[in-house]
């Protein structure tokens, strides 16, 4: 088994299925997506490009969806968090009612509209 897809059997509720839906809508807006497992956590490449992550971070109760290319994003940014990071935006789920699927893919949609471009702005 992929230890991308290892780490995320492994999480417990809800967070496994948290990351299990994030997964499939990811993989099927974006079929070309490749998972990787980077940095001890799964991780979304694109034509062998960092694309976004998946992270239930130690000691939390979320799900982070992280961005790559997070400064150049425009659509729903008002979903996406810094969390007191500079760059790097994600959105976090503490649920999986709180995931709407028509922001995760017009995010993913953004986020591959900008994929070429350089970490930061």
């Amino acid at each position: 088994m992929n230890p991308a897809e290892e780490y995320i059997l492994e999480q417990p509720e809800p967070f496994r299925s948290i990351l299990l839906q994030i997964k499939v809508v990811i993989e099927n807006t974006l079929p070309e997506v490749e998972l990787k497992f980077k940095y001890k956590i799964p991780f979304y490449y694109i034509d062998g490009r960092p694309f976004c992550y998946l992270n239930v971070p130690k000691g939390k109760k979320f799900v982070d969806v992280g961005f790559w290319n997070a400064a150049h994003l425009t659509a729903y940014t008002e979903h996406l968090t810094t969390a007191g990071r500079k760059v790097m935006k994600s959105l976090r789920y503490h649920s999986l009612e709180e995931i709407n699927g028509k922001v995760v893919i017009e995010i993913l949609k953004d986020a591959y509209a900008v994929k070429d471009k350089k970490f930061y702005k």
